[in-house]
């Protein structure tokens, strides 16, 4: 897609740090360089302040990752191409049918509504839940990983969505400052969310989180 678009040696394309390295492994079969910006910390997607921060003379194109089952601000983005004369691609998951995205969201709704124990969900309109993804409150990762551990230890499956952000990999590796990239790799973590779970399955969540809220708490 960025080759065909024109992309190639000499340029350099705005991805996101947060989620897998897809988007800049993209860039770099295209021949150019990635940049990486920071997220929006309650969509998880790329940021367009951040964006435009990084736009520099060699800035061909940004590309926008759905994350989730939010939808990054691709209006802002747009917005932003058209001044700076950027290509601005999408990339994220597709659509489940919509009654499967109902019943996600019906499920979601039951567990924001009674989680204690974490941080949950901004709950945009346009949120598919393709994973639902909390906060753990606390000391960022250590803590994170502690409240997994206890949580597979009850029988309720979850995992850490974004393990190290692209920017930290070794073939990416750079001096890039991306505090909400970081802060969003050591607090979350995906918790059960199927449209076929019943409500016991989805009390067993709440009840597992809840038991171990306010035991996690910050350092001063």
């Amino acid at each position: 897609m960025l080759q065909a678009a024109g992309v190639g040696v000499g340029d350099e394309v705005i991805v996101p740090a947060y989620g897998d390295a897809e988007a800049a492994e993209a860039v770099v079969r295209a021949g150019a360089a990635p940049v990486f910006a920071d997220i929006d910390p309650d969509t998880y997607c790329i940021d367009p302040t951040s964006v435009a921060e990084q736009v520099g003379e060699r800035t061909a194109a940004v590309v926008a990752v759905h994350r989730f089952g939010q939808r990054a601000d691709v209006v802002r983005l747009r917005e932003l191409g058209r001044r700076r004369g950027l290509l601005v691609l999408e990339q994220g998951e597709s659509m489940k049918p919509h009654g499967d995205v109902a019943q996600r969201r019906a499920h979601a709704a039951y567990l924001s509504g009674r989680l204690s124990g974490v941080r949950t969900p901004v709950g945009h309109e346009q949120h598919t839940y393709q994973q639902y993804v909390v906060r753990v409150p606390g000391n960022g990762r250590p803590d994170r990983d502690a409240f997994a551990r206890v949580l597979r230890g009850k029988g309720v499956g979850c995992q850490v969505p974004v393990k190290t952000p692209v920017h930290r990999l070794p073939e990416f590796r750079c001096d890039a400052v991306l505090p909400e990239t970081e802060r969003a790799a050591d607090e979350t973590l995906a918790l059960p969310l199927d449209a076929g779970m019943s409500r016991r399955q989805l009390q067993r969540v709440v009840s597992a989180c809840n038991a171990l809220g306010g035991l996690l708490q910050p350092a001063f």
